[in-house]
């Protein structure tokens, strides 16, 4: 059998979801030779400005997806909250690993909270997402633009120029800074990125052979949820850049389990926050995606995302 190509980005990050990926098939198929093919994404170079003010067309994913088309690769490992709300004709992601916890950090040298940072504290993040929400609850903070991969992020926080940074919870435990994580946010607070956490596997979509050859690795508690996620952003033409906000979790406290599907639509200001929720039977996943998709419709979530429009 030829090697598989895996596809990657070369942050750190990117590399350890590609090796988790890499390792998962080396477990089921021991003898098989996995080499991982890496590029630079535009993402990786526009590091100085804001995503949205780059357009946020896939800026991390456009290299890896040429890769796959011009067969330089056989599959691309994604962070799924990276991954556009429409992919090319020819490929498709038919698998999703285990999500990992899909919370937001805060993270900071000197407070233990947001709620213990005082007036005018500076706080970094590029995520229109988490600026809407976290500005609504408080607007006595600061937020300015924080791009680079987490290293970078941390090493301006540990330089002074920022009060506190927020990032992904999962980004941090994948790289051995959990002890940097003063404080998990509540969803409450802050609703999840679609996909966050969770790492996503794409091929081509005629390549049956490589598809059956991932299906294994596919985790269908996870595929259920970002699934109905992406859904929800498909439905609101939102893109993975604009301050839309869509997480999906399993309720197991209830005779059957069902799904709790909520999102939210944000003015960056933080003046007004569009929410919906519906809970239901997984089965019903899509028609409960389409309902919270209809009920922020009409709140107007339309006229917001679209000068956030990404994809």
């Amino acid at each position: 059998m030829q090697p598989i190509r895996i596809c990657t980005r070369q942050s750190e990050l990117a590399l350890w979801q590609a090796n988790y990926v890499k390792e998962s098939l080396q477990s089921l198929y021991p003898a098989m030779e996995i080499h991982l093919h890496k590029v630079i994404s535009e993402g990786d170079r526009t590091i100085d400005i804001p995503l949205h003010q780059v357009g946020g067309k896939g800026l991390f994913l456009k290299e890896l997806e040429t890769a796959l088309l011009e067969g330089k690769a056989d599959l691309a490992v994604h962070s799924m909250k990276d991954v556009t709300v429409n992919l090319p004709s020819d490929l498709i992601i038919p698998v999703i690993c285990p999500r990992d916890d899909p919370r937001d950090a805060f993270v900071s040298n000197r407070y233990d909270s947001l709620d213990d940072m005082p007036e005018g504290s500076n706080v970094g993040t590029c995520s229109l997402r988490r600026t809407s929400q976290l500005k609504a609850v408080y607007p006595h903070l600061d937020f300015s633009n924080l791009r680079g991969n987490v290293n970078t992020r941390l090493s301006k926080l540990d330089a002074g120029q920022y009060d506190a940074i927020i990032l992904a919870v999962a980004g941090l435990k994948r790289l051995g800074y959990e002890n940097r994580i003063r404080e998990a946010i509540s969803p409450e607070i802050s609703l999840p990125a679609v996909g966050q956490g969770a790492i996503g596997i794409e091929c081509r979509a005629d390549d049956r052979k490589m598809r059956d050859l991932i299906a294994p690795v596919n985790d269908p508690d996870s595929e259920i949820l970002i699934s109905a996620e992406r859904k929800v952003n498909a439905l609101l033409n939102g893109g993975c850049h604009a301050p839309v906000a869509v997480f999906a979790e399993h309720l197991t406290d209830q005779p059957e389990v069902k799904i709790r599907l909520r999102a939210v639509v944000g003015e960056l200001d933080g003046s007004n926050l569009l929410k919906s929720e519906r809970i239901g039977a997984h089965q019903f996943s899509e028609a409960l995606a389409e309902e919270v998709a209809d009920d922020l419709i009409s709140q107007g979530a339309s006229v917001i995302l679209q000068r956030y429009n990404d994809d």
